[in-house]
């Protein structure tokens, strides 16, 4: 009986065992030289490989000389074993030979399905495979009667017309399957159904109350104009902008006209207010200037330089200089910038035609200190060097620059110097600042490339010590 692992009730004793497998020998063959006994299969596995040696001995063998040893085989058919399903739950013992007839009744047995299914089982499971799993089994439909092989009742199952099954659409009538698709075609209260103005599908008995919100839904304009069959969602719009009844404020309410009157009406009312709307214009226009002007002084005050450099950029240079000739003291400023963050408020100003012993002569220089959003955080009177030059554009890869530098502490009783009066503004023209009448002459200015492409940079530093930076 090849094919079996068995489950000795006591280990064979060593003369049954193949010394090859190591197992109780299936169909035992003697040696007749030297006496050793093999499986059969196991010595023609062991010959196979071209070694015709007995295994125990390494002597020489020789076919004819191999016979089976029936006695033996009887011996060990009859040992006594457990059914190779006692792991599984069989109980069965006995003796080798008895094991073949055993397996025609074992409960644990894998069998095939005798329909013919392809199915393999233990004959214990095969009474329910049978009766409920075998696709060839025979069944009888409880609803029509018919009968059909359990895989073809499967596919019957949920498709016969006479079945009772209740409504799809969960309204909770119940019927056979063949009236279904009438009842939910034409009589389920709860079937959809399509809004006939917007498209949209809902419950058949929601869709009435549907209709009082539909977008679609034709209503009437509410200030009689005639028109007819509005969609609900285009009302507003109707109204707003195509309503000859409708009533609209002026489109001067901006300016500050209050009127309303009908879309038709507005025009008489644009022509019979014309000069009264022009005045609120004008209004409006004068208090959008004072707010442009606001925030135009906002914007220049955070663009301004808080590192104590000013480099300021005089350009069109020429005509500058001719507008100053022609206007005595003519004076130009430069941006605010800051000596540091939270610090000084300073500005600097130039007569390009010279102011005092310079005039006419001389570029002319000043600084001067300007009222700044932390004042009241600041030491006073102003004590910090201050550094003018005007800057040479020459090339620095052809000559070294040579710019023109002055240097001046501030003298704290000269009242530029003291804190500024909040009330001052930056071009208040009669607070001159501190600084050089006699900067630079006209004709030096032209020796050098002092002025090029008809522009200047005169550049102004503060010296501010480190641990205020700080």
């Amino acid at each position: 009986m090849p094919g079996f692992d068995y489950k000795f009730l006591e280990k064979p004793k060593r003369r049954f065992q193949c010394p090859l497998c190591s197992k109780a020998m299936r169909e035992p063959v003697q040696v007749s030289t030297c006496g050793h006994r093999f499986c059969d299969t196991c010595l023609q596995e062991f010959l196979s490989e071209g070694v015709f040696k007995c295994p125990e001995d390494q002597l020489p063998l020789d076919y004819a000389k191999i016979y089976p040893d029936p006695e033996l085989e009887q011996q060990i058919l009859a040992l006594p074993i457990r059914c190779i399903h006692s792991e599984e739950g069989c109980r069965w013992t006995g003796q080798m030979k008895q094991l073949q007839g055993h397996f025609s009744t074992c409960a644990f047995n894998v069998i095939p399905c005798p329909n013919r299914c392809s199915v393999k089982l233990t004959r214990r499971d095969l009474p329910d495979h049978l009766q409920h799993d075998c696709p060839k089994r025979k069944v009888k439909c409880e609803f029509c009667g018919s009968e059909f092989t359990g895989e073809a009742y499967e596919n019957h199952q949920g498709v016969c017309p006479q079945e009772s099954v209740y409504c799809e659409n969960k309204c909770g009538a119940r019927m056979m399957r063949r009236l279904l698709s009438q009842h939910s075609m034409a009589e389920c209260p709860k079937r959809t159904q399509p809004c006939k103005y917007c498209g949209k599908e809902f419950v058949f008995d929601t869709i009435q109350n549907h209709q009082y919100h539909c977008p679609r839904f034709p209503v009437q304009c509410p200030n009689q104009c005639g028109t007819p069959n509005i969609a609900r969602e285009d009302l507003a719009n109707h109204v707003k902008d195509n309503c000859g009844s409708a009533l609209v404020l002026c489109p001067f309410k901006d300016a500050g006209c209050k009127h309303r009157c009908p879309k038709l009406a507005i025009g008489r009312h644009l022509e019979d207010t014309t000069k009264s709307h022009l005045t609120m214009m004008c209004n409006l226009v004068g208090r959008q200037r004072q707010e442009i002007l606001e925030l135009r002084r906002e914007m220049e005050e955070l663009s301004v330089s808080h590192d104590g450099v000013l480099i300021w950029k005089l350009n069109d240079y020429s005509r500058k200089l001719q507008e100053a000739k022609l206007r005595s003291n003519h004076e130009f400023f430069s941006p605010p910038f800051y000596t540091h963050r939270y610090g000084y408020k300073l500005q600097v100003s130039a007569f390009l035609n010279g102011n005092g012993s310079g005039e006419g002569s001389h570029l002319s220089v000043y600084i001067r200190v300007l009222p700044g959003e932390y004042d009241n955080l600041l030491e006073w009177p102003f004590s910090y060097k201050v550094t003018f030059s005007i800057m040479d554009q020459s090339d620095p890869s052809l000559s070294k620059p040579q710019h023109i530098t002055e240097t001046f502490n501030p003298d704290p009783n000269w009242k530029n110097f003291q804190k500024p009066s909040s009330s001052r503004n930056s071009l208040d023209e009669s607070t001159l600042g501190f600084g050089y009448p006699k900067f630079i002459s006209h004709e030096e200015i032209k020796k050098r490339n002092y002025i090029r492409d008809n522009c200047i940079f005169v550049k102004a530093s503060i010296e501010i010590p480190q641990k205020i930076m700080a």
